[in-house]
């Protein structure tokens, strides 16, 4: 059961990012260097992008319980739960239209939010406030371990993530903060799939341990 919750870890960014960057190289009038992937939700394929929100968001929620059995404690898994958990309410609840996407949307931020959009930016922050704090907390169990490698990766990814998100987070919708955003992303992603497969090998296969 372990090493089958672990898995969902790789295969949770896998989804996410190979969903979201289809969707933005195709969708017609999304730019990559303007628009983050929450607003793919908007439109008649927005469908894709909620479906890759939900699924991954659960993915996600497996794969802490699958760092809970093998590492044990509640603060690390339970935050990457509710990392988990936002990206399925940020999927529920759509970001508003804005900045041209969908096309025929004006240009620059919506003219009023809407209920949906504040609570999808609500579930960004706590996503990504839970994300850094277990990346923080894992970093501080991987120091206990002597594992001084992983424990300074982790702190960097939450270094990564959090400057990324305080880039979009500040208002700015420049090409430079959208590009943190990014790589705020995609670090995240890499981090959660590393540890997951690093946690996956150390947990013994129950086929040897019987024999």
């Amino acid at each position: 059961m372990t090493r089958s919750l672990l898995g969902y870890g790789p295969l949770a960014g896998a989804l996410y990012l190979a969903s979201g960057l289809t969707q933005a190289l195709t969708r017609d009038g999304f730019d990559l260097t303007r628009h983050d992937l929450s607003l793919l939700a908007n439109g008649p394929l927005g469908w894709i992008q909620v479906t890759t929100l939900v699924l991954s968001g659960l993915m996600t929620v497996a794969a802490a319980g699958g760092v809970r059995r093998a590492l044990g404690g509640t603060w690390g898994p339970g935050l990457l739960a509710g990392y988990g958990l936002a990206l399925v309410a940020a999927g529920v609840f759509v970001a508003d239209p804005m900045d041209g996407f969908p096309v025929g949307t004006p240009a620059g931020p919506p003219a009023e939010v809407s209920t949906a959009g504040l609570l999808h930016m609500a579930a960004g922050g706590l996503g990504f406030g839970c994300l850094v704090a277990a990346a923080l907390v894992l970093a501080r169990r991987f120091a206990r371990e002597g594992r001084r490698s992983w424990a300074v990766g982790s702190r960097a990814t939450a270094a990564v993530v959090l400057l990324g998100f305080l880039g979009v987070a500040s208002g700015s919708t420049s090409s430079l903060a959208v590009l943190g955003l990014w790589i705020g992303v995609v670090t995240g992603w890499t981090w959660l799939g590393a540890v997951s497969v690093h946690l996956y090998r150390r947990t013994p296969h129950p086929t040897r341990v019987r024999a």
